[in-house]
């Protein structure tokens, strides 16, 4: 599969840098992500690591865009604290990025290779949860 690449929304980069820098704070929040809105608002996040789990940032990020009534997003990015730059999404993100919001752009790559490219494509042959489910009748 011939992966789409599009235009980075370096201001997105640029505010999930800036969070990781000054927000993300020992080993409970290493994480930053940033999402642009469908109407251009630029919400971020940080994961809540605990040794149970915890919620990656961009999880978090989809509640609190949820919570900002911000419900419809085009593009997203995380980015590590300590200056590592650009991290792609773990799987589960991966899925749950295509699950609620099946067209967005995610931001991967490092330095001078970043690139955008469709969450689906991060996926091949993925599991689409709404295609599974059936139908009330």
């Amino acid at each position: 599969m011939a992966t789409q690449t599009r235009s980075v929304d370096h201001e997105l980069v640029q505010a999930a840098a800036h969070v990781a820098r000054t927000r993300c704070r020992g080993d409970n929040h290493t994480m930053a992500a940033a999402a642009r809105a469908r109407d251009g608002r630029i919400v971020t996040a940080v994961n809540a690591y605990h040794f149970t789990g915890g919620p990656c940032a961009e999880l978090v990020l989809i509640g609190t865009a949820a919570a900002r009534g911000a419900y419809e997003l085009d593009t997203i990015v995380a980015v590590g604290d300590r200056d590592r730059g650009v991290v792609p999404p773990c799987g589960r993100c991966r899925q749950v990025l295509l699950d609620y919001f099946p067209a967005i752009e995610v931001v991967v790559g490092g330095g001078d290779r970043l690139r955008s490219v469709p969450v689906a494509d991060l996926l091949p042959e993925s599991y689409v949860w709404a295609d599974h489910q059936l139908d009330d009748e």
